[in-house]
């Protein structure tokens, strides 16, 4: 008897830490590719992502720390909520507010992947 209570509980401690690695290396992701208006990518772009409208607008709260975009122009912010997001991306004088400042639900545990286009406004 007390064999298979340890063998019971050995099993639901693997069964359990499995779970936890799976939760870890399966968290939901959010890609971001930053292009200028001709389709380059943007070295450096500094990238914010908010949860809502209003903190978007005031430029407070922001989900995660910013990130600056990669030599291929990306950002991977990670363990990310279910949910749509807001984002700001800037360099020098270009920004994204011509469009494309929101990101649409993400799917739980799963890379999702958005374009976002920067111009000077011009």
């Amino acid at each position: 008897m007390k064999r298979l209570m340890l063998i019971s509980l050995v099993s639901f401690l693997a069964f359990a830490q499995t779970q936890e690695a799976s939760a870890q290396i399966f968290s939901t992701k959010l890609k971001i590719t930053v292009l200028n208006d001709l389709g380059n990518v943007v070295e450096d772009a500094r990238v914010t992502i908010y949860r809502n409208e209003a903190d978007y607008i005031k430029e407070t709260n922001a989900v995660q720390r910013y990130q600056l975009t990669d030599r291929k122009g990306r950002v991977t912010f990670k363990n990310l909520e279910t949910r749509s997001y807001y984002v700001i991306v800037r360099k020098g004088d270009m920004d994204n507010s011509d469009g494309g400042e929101i990101i649409s639900e993400l799917s739980k545990g799963k890379v999702n992947k958005a374009n976002v286009v920067i111009s000077d406004g011009v």
